[in-house]
């Protein structure tokens, strides 16, 4: 692991044989930190009906275990996971993350900072809006506006009521300047689940699609997520959520000044692992196992 202390993965979606590569990466070379970024339960929840896709089920039955064998095994070495939630969790499986969270396997990141060494550490879950009907994890943009085709916030399915703080529908905008505040970001990480908006990183496959004779915008990213980035040059930002942005672009990788942006998703059937060190970002690879 020499050179690359920490490891990130997003976009698992419940599938045990990539957390199974994982977790064996993780035994072998016994990385510093781990950084999930998002959609790791199955796909589908009780909301839809589907009692097989329930988010405790995969925790108590698969995840939980694995993580408490994984500790029992390394000792000292079991690194720090730090992990959000994506587009495609049902928020009513957070209590239970947030619960966990006190046994020591993971930190739970959405809308919080923690500290590894000098290194800020920040986590964001929320997506512009998309076509998909849950709607727990999405918020307008800059603006009130919605791309042909997407559904708008209000409109949606949530797992659970809108927290208060969260009534009206804040901009993801709003919400990262919450978030950071004043902090300095010289040495910060951002573990989001979008990616920036116009960027290699968020090109899906819309070519030629049209919803009322409006095309559609191959891009899906963040506009409030890449103007933050440009603004307050954090150390490395890491995204996932658009599966297939690598293969369409030939990059999992962007530079914004002196920000390395790094995109795990991925939509073959291995799982992929960025490899990166925030002492030289720039040395960053990602494998595909």
């Amino acid at each position: 692991m020499s050179g690359h202390p920490f490891v990130f993965v997003s976009d698992l979606h419940g599938r045990e044989d990539r957390f199974l590569k994982l977790f064996s990466l993780i035994h072998e070379e016994h990385p510093d930190a781990v950084f999930l970024g998002g959609d790791l339960l199955p796909s589908g929840s009780l909301l839809f009906g589907n009692n097989n896709c329930s988010p405790g089920d995969f925790l108590d039955e698969f995840l939980l275990p694995r993580l408490r064998e994984l500790r029992q095994a390394l000792g000292a070495d079991y690194p720090r996971f730090f992990l959000i939630l994506g587009n495609d969790d049902p928020r009513s499986g957070e209590a239970a993350f947030r619960l966990y969270e006190k046994e020591g396997l993971w930190e739970y990141l959405h809308f919080r900072k923690a500290m590894w060494g000098p290194y800020a550490v920040y986590g964001y879950s929320c997506v512009p809006p998309t076509p998909f009907a849950l709607k727990d994890w999405e918020r307008y943009d800059v603006s009130r506006f919605v791309d042909p085709g997407c559904i708008p916030p209000e409109e949606g399915r949530f797992s659970i009521a809108v927290p208060e703080e969260e009534e009206g529908f804040p901009t993801i905008l709003e919400d990262l300047e919450k978030l950071v505040g004043n902090d300095p970001l010289d040495r910060a990480i951002f573990l989001f689940h979008s990616p920036p908006y116009q960027t290699r990183l968020d090109r899906a496959a819309l070519d030629g699609r049209q919803v009322d004779n409006a095309p559609l915008d191959v891009h899906v990213g963040s506009i409030a997520i890449r103007r933050f980035i440009e603004a307050r040059q954090p150390l490395v930002t890491l995204h996932g959520h658009v599966h297939e942005s690598a293969r369409l672009t030939g990059s999992w990788q962007e530079r914004s000044g002196r920000t390395f942006c790094f995109s795990a998703a991925h939509d073959g059937p291995e799982l992929a692992v960025v490899f990166f060190d925030p002492q030289d970002p720039s040395q960053a690879i990602r494998r595909l196992l």
